[in-house]
């Protein structure tokens, strides 16, 4: 039996997006006390009493949006009603009924669908008594507030009671989290909606038309994927709306959350401060990462594709390792060949390689380019194990740490991406301090241990020179 949809409707501000982060229990949807920040379908899976439910935020009915949009979110909601198992009709206890609350009600009446008119605001028992105004309406009534977390076991008592019975389902987990990110208009809601095969997100020329980062579940080849589309980024003088910076913050957290980065780049457009600070940031959180050029088909005739990926090489010098991808989102043209190469990459992230087999690597890498010295200083590099991954984590021991520049340790990187079985994948180092006891080997024999026991705690953090996201 499918997994069922609860999805949540009212008029603008009424509280839906609060609703669905309370009965999540974490915050999915972009609250905010401006009216219609909500634009696109906002789906949670939440596993509740043995059940796993799919919960459905929407925009408001009957939203004048500023970028006019409305059409684009009533056809949101019309979907989304009409997938729907079970509806929440939520009204505001303070504002009491309105007209436009009995005209949602008259329309949810032509669905057939169990509906539960949830009365939000009622922060306190004295507005229990206002909400009962709402019976009028007809509908299964339950007062809550989500400010105050009143009546939460109540409204989920009532949802299962008129949900359908069925025995618990386990939802499979995705294979691999893609986060799509990039400015603003350069086709990623059209990609998500490629890839679900249905019309999951708005799109519009309109700039700024997504708002909050959306997970949307598909599947290819018989496995489960979750895509998130994330607002389009600009730059940080440009925000003036909390909107914006939300969505700046959903698009950060994708990316953290995310197994695969996909930065989109418009084939027609420059690239632009706002490409240079999401690679930092994405390099910053050694998240695997390709470079897709979307719209390629206005092009694709004009420009060979050498000339993007010199573009890409020249301006992203220090992420020479991610491979570029060339799609036409709209058509569908490498939208597949672009999952199967993330797909690569995340395996690529979880690879291991044995104590032997990097330390081999590693002093080929030491024989073509020894440290440098470092006043009178010969650094040294006894021996390295890896002990993560996603992204791979190797430590090496060494005798001065703080004797091996910046761009000694970024030599080592590359090196290693070369010489061992992740090439296509950011890798992390960690620079430790190995003290010799008396009569012992400094330099052990190398063998071909998976891991050898590392105190991280002592750790030395490679990365903690790099500048903080701007």
């Amino acid at each position: 039996m499918p997994i069922p949809k609860v999805v949540i409707v009212g008029r603008p501000n009424v509280g839906k997006s609060s609703l669905l982060n309370w009965l999540v229990g974490r915050r999915v949807a972009v609250v905010d006390a401006r009216a219609g920040v909500t634009r696109d379908r906002v789906t949670a899976l939440a596993r509740i009493d043995d059940r796993w439910l799919e919960f459905v935020d929407t925009g408001g009915i009957g939203i004048v949006d500023a970028a006019e949009l409305e059409e684009h979110v009533a056809r949101q909601i019309d979907i989304a009603l009409h997938e729907a198992t079970l509806i929440l009709f939520v009204v505001d206890t303070r504002a009491g009924l309105t007209p436009m609350d009995e005209e949602i009600s008259r329309r949810l009446r032509t669905l057939v669908r169990p509906t539960i008119c949830v009365a939000n605001k009622a922060d306190a028992p004295k507005w229990d008594v206002v909400a009962q105004e709402f019976s009028r309406l007809g509908w299964p009534l339950v007062t809550v507030s989500c400010e105050q977390h009143r009546g939460k076991e109540e409204l989920l008592g009532e949802i299962f009671r008129l949900l359908p019975s069925s025995a618990s389902e386990d939802v499979p987990e995705p294979v691999m989290k893609v986060a799509v990110v990039g400015r603003r208009n350069v086709g990623k809601s059209t990609f998500i909606n490629t890839l679900a095969r249905q019309e999951r997100m708005i799109v519009s020329e309109i700039p700024g038309t997504t708002r909050d980062s959306v997970d949307v579940r598909f599947e290819l080849d018989g496995q489960v994927f979750v895509a998130i589309d994330t607002p389009g980024l600009m730059r940080r003088k440009s925000i003036r709306e909390n909107v914006d910076f939300y969505g700046v913050c959903r698009a950060q957290e994708s990316i953290r959350r995310a197994d695969v980065v996909l930065l989109f780049f418009d084939a027609t457009q420059d690239i632009a401060r706002v490409d240079k600070q999401l690679a930092k940031y994405i390099a910053e959180h050694t998240k695997p990462c390709v470079f897709v050029v979307n719209k390629w088909d206005l092009l694709a005739n004009k420009t060979p594709t050498e000339s993007w990926v010199n573009l890409l090489r020249s301006t992203f010098g220090n992420m020479s390792y991610v491979p570029i991808a060339f799609i036409t989102a709209k058509t569908g043209k490498n939208v597949k060949r672009l999952i199967n190469l993330a797909q690569s990459l995340h395996k690529q992230a979880q690879i291991r390689v044995g104590t032997g087999q990097l330390n081999r690597a590693l002093q080929d890498i030491l024989k073509r380019h020894p440290p440098p010295l470092s006043g009178t200083k010969r650094p040294k590099i006894y021996f390295a194990t890896q002990v993560g991954v996603q992204p791979p984590t190797i430590v090496m021991f060494c005798n001065e740490p703080e004797a091996f520049s910046n761009a000694y340790r970024r030599y080592l990187v590359n090196a290693l991406q070369e010489e061992l079985p992740y090439p296509e994948v950011p890798v992390r180092i960690f620079l430790r301090k190995r003290e010799s006891k008396p009569g012992k080997v400094a330099v052990p024999a190398l063998d071909e241990r998976d891991d050898i026991p590392v105190d991280e705690g002592d750790v030395e953090d490679d990365w903690g020179d790099i500048e903080a996201y701007e």
